[in-house]
């Protein structure tokens, strides 16, 4: 940073202020938001690790208060207040944020529900194995060192970490102008592929890209849960950057006397707040969002997780399940940014990238310690043969001491009668005297026969490539073998939009719709064909002043074309019509579909495909003043929650029929004074959906048309009046 201008100085504001934030920034980026690429930790977080071993809170020791880890840290490494010191120890103990935790807590460490930790006072912490090995090798000289912030102390730069932990538990941060956002993945996987890829370094590019994918196929999240899908996981994996949705793992029940159903949440979305999930759950049942939805609770104990979602008697649970998915956090998108500090600055990278920059610091890590040891068995060495040397010139080693005036003079003279060194002589001026034994001096010449084949080995490691490399894949296995498990997110395809119909048995079921717009489904096997004379059986319950006034069969795949008597059109797939049973009533279709309070049923119709191509299948309407329209039936294939126009209505007219032809046959109109007229499909040509449509019958006045019928040549008609008369013609 720039000596400060002194008193007198003048600085252009722009350029000080440009110099400042960049200051600014680069100390956010680098020495606060951001983790390294090599042990995968922020500074924060390697600090509170580091001092609580400094602490000596390593796993096989007792526990200590939060507020003295949080002290000695604020006191030594971290300068920048408790909160965000506790704030991180808190997070390095949870089991529901950290894939492999790296601190062990005692107490109120906070939940998945969103409930805080107790206060540092109250709580207590060591570290685990798996931090313990974080930093095996910190006293071998294997990172460098540097000053703390008030140069009392010295703290390492980075973690000698065995095992890749900036994938392993993934790291969040936002930085200036930056962020990261990178997901935790699976131990034993990323061990995987990080020897694969030593033991594949001559391979193209492409081909590391396929074997490591294949052995990391995508994130592993602590709440397990679904990923659906593999194309955004691809895509961050190449560039660094991507999505992934993820999905709660639900399964569905009978409760009761197996008539009803409810939906269970076992797991939940990475970071996702239990208890947020279950209010935006009951916030959308009250405001009628979500329909079908009896009863709501949290069962979850120390077991595990168990959100309880009751359905209403009838209600389709998989129609429940995927608007619970579409509305609620049950099922949300994890962005991916791999961002990491690499050399001192912020970088994105692929995964391949990952993989090798861990590799060439392990292998760099390997190297230096081994360098380490080389050079204290060296200098072990060389003190046991002076040790060897004054042993076997035993009497004249003691004449000599006792000849000395001081420790200097025999010092001087052990180096010059026996040629060693100033630390060989000094060495065996501090042997004791019980060291003089026989058996003592066999112990130096083993130790030094034991300690020269360690030496010559070093030497082999520094000078072979391969050695140091397989002792890293050596140290990898270790911590898979001792640390790994199996996965706890499963991969799923991604179907697409979810296609409640795969769900679903394709069968057919009695549509029926009394006048009051009640409207169920039941299916056909509910109804056992019965002799003449039989008296049947209840369809539907209807209410005082009710009665049925439509009934087909349809498939629980198709969609039903709901058209109003003022024109507009409606869809309603069948499965998510009640199923209630032949005794009961169904529920109201308002409830179903944003109808206008207003509107009336002129017409109920069935499909099940659309058609592939314009000109196959039409809708035919007719209205109370004669009017008859034909549109194409693909007009209507891309459904609209709250409806669309299909026929211009006129004020003093109304809709009083529909039917789907294949445009050949013959339109059929009858009036409420009995007069008729018959007239082929084809002279009405296709018209738009916001269309009137054009004169079927010339009325008289007081007269209007009670029916239409689309009719082959050659069939019959049967004309039925109110009063029970009917007709064939």
């Amino acid at each position: 940073m720039p000596d400060a201008p002194d008193a007198k100085s003048r600085v252009n504001i722009e350029d000080e202020m440009r110099r400042s934030y960049m200051d600014y920034a680069m100390s956010v980026i680098v020495g606060r938001a951001l983790p390294d690429v090599r042990d995968g930790l922020k500074p924060v977080h390697r600090r509170v690790v580091y001092g609580m071993r400094l602490m000596g809170l390593t796993s096989n020791r007792g526990y200590r208060k939060c507020a003295k880890i949080v002290g000695d840290v604020m006191g030594s490494f971290h300068p920048h207040g408790d909160a965000s010191i506790y704030d991180t120890l808190v997070r390095l103990a949870q089991g529901f944020n950290m894939r492999y935790p790296l601190v062990d807590g005692q107490g109120n460490f906070g939940s998945v529900d969103g409930d805080p930790a107790a206060a540092m006072r109250y709580t207590e912490a060591k570290l685990r194995p798996l931090a313990d090995d974080l930093m095996a090798d910190l006293d071998k000289e294997t990172v460098d060192f540097v000053p703390n912030y008030d140069e009392t102390t010295e703290e390492p730069t980075v973690l000698p970490t065995p095992y890749p932990n900036l994938l392993v538990n993934g790291s969040t941060g936002i930085a200036v102008g930056m962020a990261t956002n990178i997901p935790p993945h699976n131990l034993r996987e990323v061990i995987d592929g990080v020897i694969w890829a030593i033991e594949h370094r001559e391979e193209s590019l492409v081909e590391k890209y396929r074997g490591l994918s294949a052995r990391i196929p995508g994130p592993d999240f602590p709440t397990g849960g679904y990923i659906v899908g593999r194309a955004g996981i691809t895509a961050a994996y190449r560039t660094g950057r991507g999505s992934l949705t993820m999905r709660g793992r639900t399964a569905i029940e009978d409760i009761g006397k197996g008539d009803r159903q409810a939906i269970i949440i076992n797991e939940i979305p990475y970071q996702l707040n239990k208890t947020r999930l279950i209010e935006k759950i009951a916030d959308l049942v009250r405001d009628k969002s979500l329909e079908g939805v009896s009863d709501l609770r949290d069962e979850s104990d120390r077991d595990g997780m168990r959100i309880v979602v009751e359905l209403k008697r009838g209600e389709v649970a998989e129609v429940v399940l995927n608007n619970l998915y579409k509305q609620t956090p049950l099922q949300t998108t994890f962005g991916i940014i791999m961002l990491a500090i690499v050399g001192g600055r912020p970088r994105v990278l692929g995964l391949l990238d990952f993989v090798e920059r861990f590799i060439e610091f392990r292998h760099e890590v390997v190297q230096r310690r081994t360098e380490f040891d080389l050079r204290k068995a060296e200098a072990r060495a060389h003190i046991l043969e002076g040790l060897t040397i004054a042993l076997d010139h035993l009497d004249a080693v003691i004449t000599l001491i006792r000849g000395a005036r001081n420790p200097a003079a025999a010092r001087v003279g052990l180096m010059d009668e026996f040629e060693l060194s100033q630390s060989q002589a000094q060495a065996i001026l501090d042997m004791q005297l019980q060291r003089l034994t026989g058996l003592e001096r066999q112990k130096v010449v083993d130790e030094l026969a034991g300690l020269l084949v360690l030496v010559q080995r070093l030497r082999q490691i520094l000078g072979s490539e391969a050695l140091l490399m397989e002792i890293v894949v050596d140290e990898l296995r270790e911590v898979q073998t001792k640390y790994g498990d199996d996965r706890r997110s499963e991969m799923v395809d991604d179907p697409g939009e979810l296609r409640i119909e795969d769900l679903i048995a394709d069968e057919d079921m009695a549509i029926t719709v009394s006048s009051t717009g009640y409207v169920k489904r039941t299916a056909i096997t509910e109804y056992r064909s019965q002799r003449r004379g039989g008296k049947g059986r209840i369809g539907m319950r209807t209410r005082d002043e009710d009665f049925l006034t439509h009934l087909f069969i349809a498939s629980t795949h198709a969609y039903i074309l709901i058209l109003s008597d003022r024109g507009r059109l409606y869809w309603l797939k069948v499965h998510a019509i009640p199923d209630v049973g032949p005794d009961g009533r169904g529920k109201s279709i308002a409830n179903l579909v944003s109808m206008e309070p207003e509107e009336k049923i002129a017409a109920l119709l069935a499909v099940r495909e659309w058609p592939a191509e314009d000109g196959e299948r039409y809708i035919v309407t007719g209205t109370r003043r004669g009017v008859v329209k034909k549109t194409d039936l693909r007009s209507f294939r891309y459904p609209h929650q709250a409806g669309i126009i299909a026929v211009g209505v006129a004020e003093n007219d109304a809709v009083i029929a529909a039917e789907i032809t294949d445009g050949q046959g013959e339109i059929f109109l009858g009036t409420r004074r009995g007069k008729a007229i018959r007239f082929p499909e084809r002279d009405v040509r296709p018209m738009g959906r916001t269309a009137h449509g054009v004169r079927g019958i010339r009325l008289r006045a007081g007269d209007e048309v009670v029916g239409m019928a689309v009719v082959r040549s050659g069939g019959a008609v049967l004309t039925v009046t109110e009063h029970g008369y009917g007709k064939r013609t």
